[in-house]
């Protein structure tokens, strides 16, 4: 067998942890809804594509062990909470100030081009603390630290996560649209969700801040 492949024991329950926290409700979520209840699938897939891409960032820094030296670095730690927190903020007063959250009524003006989709879905990964915390702190678990393959092995945990995942956001994806046709004569549930879609946002902003930048294993 490949010493840069897990037990099979290791690979399923890896993916259950993976199912879970792709269906857990995070910033990259409502992201994925918001875009494509406001402008469209086309979008929404845009925002996953980028998404992918920061999947694909945190696979590598663990891979090669820099996710967990920003662990043993608070300060490089800190950091990143912060520009994460920031970011999140934006998005949250963008949700209600510009309809960027889950408005429903269409303006061409403010629709953004597919690029802009998709480079704020690499930034809302980037910065998610649900993954952060995966990454950093949840999926070294699943090898040793005295294996010689555990950065193939953590490459390969991190490919399998990205596998799993697309087919859940872009289930996702294909619902949003539909409930956003749905929705789309109730002024008063685009006001909900657009308030609703900002929470999130600020809640993870604030969870950002609130991370203890410790080793959990």
């Amino acid at each position: 067998m490949n010493p840069f492949i897990p037990d099979l024991s290791i690979i399923i329950a890896f993916g259950v942890a993976t199912l879970v926290l792709a269906i857990t409700p995070g910033p990259d979520m409502a992201f994925f809804i918001s875009r494509t209840v406001n402008f469209g699938r086309p979008h929404g897939v845009a925002a996953v594509a980028g998404a992918i891409t920061g999947l694909l960032a945190h696979t590598m820094l663990a891979g090669f062990g820099i996710s967990l030296l920003l662990l043993a670095a608070p300060t490089a730690f800190f950091v990143l909470k912060v520009i994460g927190a920031l970011y999140l903020l934006w998005l949250a007063i963008e949700a209600v100030r510009t309809g960027g959250g889950i408005s429903l009524q269409g303006n061409s003006a403010k629709i953004p081009t597919l690029k802009q989709s998709f480079i704020k879905g690499v930034g809302i990964n980037l910065t998610n603390p649900k993954i952060i915390l995966f990454f950093v702190t949840f999926l070294p678990q699943f090898v040793s630290e005295r294996d010689p393959n555990a950065s193939g092995k953590l490459l390969f945990l991190g490919l399998e996560f990205l596998l799993l995942s697309i087919p859940v956001v872009l289930s996702i994806i294909w619902m949003a649209q539909w409930i956003g046709e749905t929705l789309t004569r109730s002024p008063c549930a685009q006001r909900l969700l657009n308030w609703s879609f900002a929470a999130v946002f600020a809640t993870f902003a604030l969870t950002i801040l609130t991370l203890e930048g410790k080793n959990r294993f």
